[in-house]
């Protein structure tokens, strides 16, 4: 907290290792001033963010996640005192690890090189075009608080930390108390990196004491645990009379369904049954994306129950760091007791076929002082309550028969929202009817059958690129979806100016704004020395009808609209024939091309490319084309240069309009 460790001056609340019960940390915020660790967030870390741009917010974020993979066999050390095993330490440190990587890598790519992001087309709003309006997004001037849950100490953090710190505003990460130890040598490791600069991250192990009463309008916090605990922080009166951006994920009954062409031996069964047994084990079932309802056809009940109880059956239990178990602890024996506590809710709704909530062989381990548990397997009526209301938070699933598709997407509501569900299925009309009747309910769905087997991530595996969040009960957050997530930090604004100004304001050259001829070709320019409006105007080149029908025979492209004079003649939109699009762009190129070697090394494509008006033979093009909006790679010798093209006919109508992409060479040093 504000640059410095903070020792709590009371002993503190004790935490244990889950697999031996042995104590390994005490738990305190006591003394933590709440409002100096957010000013300090918006006074020194976000200031300093904010002059970064997203390149070099990426850069950084590119950094730590190859700092933490080389120092990540100590974060495994540390996560088998919370009960996970080898493979369930990877899932969550590495897949954490892999969110940095993969926002670095969505940060130079999607992103300018610039402290502010243009978002959409320019707006026409008048009619001469001197009034345009453009939406921006700006960094928001306060503190992600992010709040996690115990199941994932590393990935939690680490996948809201990449999308605001991408924005430009710094966290403060509070986690669980269970797992807590393990999210401090995280933050130990990213501190003593010294990649992030100051004031960017805080983080706090306790109780959140008044944090929230000194929470602003420019602060954010994201809250991931129960949904008890998320309707009393979303209701806080400081978060809604100040409209803080408040996210949650909470609770989720997420589900599974295999589809009526899955029967016992084909590939989708398998695939069903592995999937589901794999959701209830990695992580002794504590993801907020596991399996709680599986939902199968009335026919394949009984088959399903069979196989999974089968594959269930020789799950070893117990110490992880032993290499014979698969399945480790719950996070503490608070946690084992709540599971207990929902199991006997559900085993009134229907049976238990398979483990033992109060008894389990463990390997290697003493079961009386580590929170171990079996895996259950339960069968329940569909119609009751219960499974679609109670979690149980560890490796427990239900298994439920369904009579067709619309019995089913009915079921799937019953869970009043959740994070993620998977439909296994070869067949593509079941898979649409029922993707789009649970799509209302769900935040992401996956689709698994035999061609996609083997490369998919899984049912529950969070994505970067794809959001994280459901709505209702899941929270009706979204925490990562790429770029999605980094515009949660951020304030869309609509700018209304003339274009000139505009121009300005985003760093974009906008239609309607000033040019500049100048007596040097913009190719002839290294990047440093292009400005944006920078322009070069070339033509007239007449296109004729020998031009057209060169073309057509060397291309192939015989189109009727370009050699049929007769059947063009019935067409409504040109009425004789015409050049080919891609001519015109072909010629416009000839026109504006610097032939000789230069700065431009090359052109590597067109955006946003539309004819507008056809070009009749005669017609005479001239192209008119704009430096539009230059971006640097700080890492490369050269950078990427949009152009503005227009390619006019003679009465000065426009027949096309494009972006050309090239990429601009530096100077030498």
């Amino acid at each position: 907290m504000q640059g410095s460790w903070h020792t709590a001056p009371d002993e503190g609340r004790p935490l244990y290792d889950a697999v031996t019960g042995a104590e390994v940390a005490r738990l305190s915020s006591a003394g933590v001033d709440f409002a100096a660790a957010l000013e300090h967030g918006r006074r020194v870390g976000g200031p300093t963010l904010r002059e970064l741009t997203f390149h070099q917010r990426a850069a950084l974020l590119k950094a730590l996640g190859q700092h933490l993979r080389e120092h990540r066999e100590q974060l495994y050390a540390v996560s088998a005192q919370t009960g996970a095993t080898l493979f369930d330490s990877k899932f969550d440190i590495d897949g954490g690890i892999g969110v940095l990587l993969a926002y670095a890598s969505k940060g130079r790519r999607e992103l300018p090189n610039d402290t502010v992001h243009v978002e959409g087309a320019v707006e026409p709003l008048s009619k001469a075009g001197t009034f345009v309006g453009q939406h921006i997004c700006t960094p928001l001037r306060g503190v992600a608080v992010q709040i996690n849950a115990f199941n994932f100490p590393v990935w939690g953090p680490l996948e809201k930390l990449a999308p605001a710190f991408l924005a430009g505003v710094p966290s403060l990460i509070k986690p669980a108390s269970p797992t807590a130890f393990l999210t401090a040598k995280l933050v130990e490791l990213i501190v003593e990196s010294g990649l992030l600069p100051e004031g960017t991250l805080q983080f706090v192990a306790g109780g959140v004491g008044d944090l929230f009463d000194h929470l602003g309008e420019q602060d954010t916090v994201a809250f991931t645990g129960s949904a008890s605990t998320g309707a009393k922080l979303r209701t806080h009166p400081v978060i809604v009379n100040r409209a803080v951006r408040f996210t949650a994920e909470a609770d989720s009954l997420n589900l599974s369904i295999l589809g009526p062409d899955a029967t016992p031996g084909t590939p989708e069964f398998d695939l069903y049954v592995k999937q589901l047994v794999q959701e209830m084990t990695v992580k002794a079932g504590q993801k907020c994306t596991a399996i709680r309802r599986a939902f199968v056809p009335e026919p394949h009940l009984d088959a399903v129950v069979e196989a999974v109880s089968a594959r269930l059956a020789r799950t070893t239990v117990g110490n992880p760091a032993n290499s014979e178990v698969r399945m480790g602890a719950l996070a503490g024996l608070e946690q084992r007791e709540e599971v207990r506590r929902s199991l006997k809710a559900l085993a009134d709704a229907g049976r238990i076929v398979l483990g033992d909530p109060e008894k389990v062989d463990v390997v290697d381990a003493d079961p009386d002082r580590g929170a171990f548990i079996s895996p259950i397997l339960l069968v329940a009526d569909p119609d009751r309550a219960e499974p679609h209301e109670v979690e149980a938070f560890g490796p427990v699933s239900t298994v439920m028969s369904y009579r067709d598709t619309a019995h089913v997407v009915e079921l799937a509501a019953r869970g009043h929202g959740s994070l993620a569900g998977s439909v296994v299925t070869a067949d593509p009309a079941f898979a649409r009817e029922v993707v789009l009747g649970v799509a209302p309910w769900h935040g992401r769905l996956l689709v698994l059958n035999e061609r996609n087997g083997k490369e998919s991530t899984g049912h529950g595996s969070p994505l970067p690129a794809l959001v994280h969040g459901g709505p209702g009960r899941a929270g009706g957050g979204e925490e990562m979806g790429g770029i999605r997530g980094v515009l949660h930090h951020m304030q869309r604004t609509a700018v209304q100016a003339d274009p000139d100004t505009l121009t300005v304001v985003t760093g974009r050259w906008v239609q309607g704004a000033q040019r500049h001829e100048t007596p040097v070709h913009p190719f002839r320019k290294h990047l440093e020395e292009l400005r944006i409006g920078d322009t070069i105007v070339a033509g007239p080149r007449r296109v004729t009808q020998s031009d057209v029908e060169h073309f057509a025979e060397f291309t192939g492209d015989t189109f009727y609209a370009h050699m049929d004079a007769e059947a063009a003649a019935a067409n409504p939109l040109f009425g004789e024939r015409v050049a080919h699009g891609y001519l015109v762009v072909s010629l416009a190129a000839g026109l504006f091309v610097d032939p000789d070697p230069g700065p431009v090394l090359a052109n590597f494509g067109v955006d946003n490319l539309r004819f507008l008006t056809p070009v009749k033979f005669g017609d005479e093009l001239t192209v008119t084309l704009t430096c539009k909006q230059l971006t640097p790679r700080d890492t490369s010798d050269y950078g990427e240069v949009r152009w503005d093209a227009d390619v006019t006919r003679q009465d000065g109508e426009s027949v096309a309009r494009y972006d050309v992409l090239t990429l601009v060479a530096k100077k030498e040093a």
